[in-house]
């Protein structure tokens, strides 16, 4: 379950994440999702008109209507960091996050141009899984998460067409894939070969993923 959302200063589609804040407020509950501005993504608020509960970062890529946006906002927690320092802006709300004790985040504006920001933001789903929380980074394209062995995927509520599977930090042996088009069964998956579990599909109402150790990033997407 996702209790919260951080939206960082990268690349953002309003009416998705618009559409996904309200889908995950719904699973949530009124008042029980908590929203996280990194840095820049606080300007995604302002245009939307949608309030966080706590902003975080240096500021120093916000705009001027941003700044002072900020320096009026009130009721709002206000998290201001050192330009100077060894974490991301989004690293740091997450770092707040799981202090405050999330279960689930969900990362938007995390995707985007800079391929180097975008594999950074990809090393926060491994730092949230040691730590016991599940992170999911989302775009209008993409629904990203690392998945533990016996997930169930169910077709009526799958983000997008296609799913995909890589290895993350070393082999995953053992991969069954189950209700998919093209299944697997007991697969030694390594980088070299993730060709393989690439764009597949679901075609059963419900699909399956076991594997017997390591780490598996899952992709959903769609065009």
């Amino acid at each position: 379950m996702i209790d919260t959302v951080i939206v960082s200063g990268g690349n953002i589609q309003e009416d998705f994440a618009l559409d996904f804040l309200e889908k995950l407020q719904e699973k949530a509950g009124k008042g029980n999702l908590r929203l996280i501005a990194a840095d820049k993504g606080l300007e995604f608020f302002m245009k939307t008109g949608i309030k966080p509960d706590i902003a975080v970062g240096d500021f120093d890529s916000l705009s001027r209507e941003g700044r002072e946006y900020l320096d009026k906002a009130a009721d709002m927690e206000i998290k201001r960091l050192k330009p100077e320092k060894d974490d991301s802006d989004t690293q740091s709300a997450v770092n707040l996050a799981i202090d405050r004790g999330a279960q689930g985040i969900a990362l938007l504006g995390t995707m985007g141009s800079r391929l180097d920001h975008m594999l950074a933001n990809l090393g926060l789903l491994s730092f949230g899984q040691k730590k016991g929380v599940n992170i999911v980074m989302a775009d209008a394209h993409n629904y990203v998460t690392l998945i533990q062995s016996g997930t169930v995927l169910h077709k009526s509520g799958q983000f997008g067409r296609f799913v995909s599977f890589f290895p993350v930090g070393g082999d995953v042996p053992g991969v069954v894939l189950e209700g998919f088009k093209y299944p697997l069964n007991g697969h030694y998956l390594t980088v070299s070969d993730s060709g393989l579990t690439v764009s597949n599909e679901i075609i059963q109402d419900e699909a399956r993923v076991t594997f017997e150790k390591g780490s598996l990033l899952m992709i959903m997407s769609r065009d």
